[in-house]
């Protein structure tokens, strides 16, 4: 089997099959958190820029975490700013669990079968896993294949928080470098393969907030 991006890979739950990326095993369709469950839609405390995804079910704004992630926010800033991200499909969701998307392969559907094993083709080459950035319902961390330092353009967000026996168990693993601060609704209607039209940098206003 080929290598994929992996989000877990050291943990056994039924019926979730955590190690692997592949759309094709991804389960089936839903909101996975509760409605109504959106994150607070104001700004945390030493947060960078904002970056906008522009989806087919809506848009949904994440701001970053530079103080505590620094070379990974720079990364997917830099991906962002080149486009890097327009047109790419969600290719895994497991409700209640997480969403995924950040694999260039799939803009080819025809390529479906390989959704998961690509990146940039830059890895970040350091872990910035940070106890100020918890998972929580919205964080937005980065994917790897079970090194953090690997890690490159694919990313997942939360869909539950610590009540989540897996979102527990992937707490101090991965790299959280962002939060969605509106369209968490959004996000909870994500599916495979769902295309993110457009992600822009929100860029801060000179002088200001």
């Amino acid at each position: 089997m080929k290598s994929v991006m992996w989000l877990v890979a050291t943990i056994a739950i039924a019926a979730v099959p955590v190690t692997s990326l592949r759309a094709s095993q991804a389960p089936g369709r839903g909101t996975g958190a509760r409605a109504g469950a959106a994150a607070a839609p104001h700004r945390s405390p030493g947060a960078g820029p904002v970056i906008v995804f522009e989806t087919t079910k809506g848009n949904f704004e994440i701001e970053t975490y530079p103080n505590e992630a620094p070379k990974s926010v720079d990364h997917i800033l830099t991906l962002v700013r080149r486009n890097f991200y327009n047109g790419l499909r969600v290719h895994r969701v497991v409700p209640g669990f997480v969403v995924q998307f950040g694999d260039p392969a799939t803009r080819d559907m025809t390529k479906r079968d390989r959704w998961g094993d690509g990146g940039s083709g830059r890895e970040i080459g350091v872990a910035e896993i940070s106890p100020k950035r918890p998972h929580k319902l919205g964080a937005v961390a980065l994917a790897h294949r079970g090194d953090p330092r690997g890690a490159d353009s694919q990313m997942y967000i939360a869909l539950a928080g610590q009540e989540s026996g897996q979102i527990r168990n992937i707490q101090g693993d991965y790299t959280v470098f962002g939060q969605v601060i509106s369209g968490m609704d959004v996000v909870q209607k994500l599916q495979v393969p769902d295309i993110i039209r457009r992600a822009s940098v929100k860029e801060p206003a000179r002088g200001g907030k």
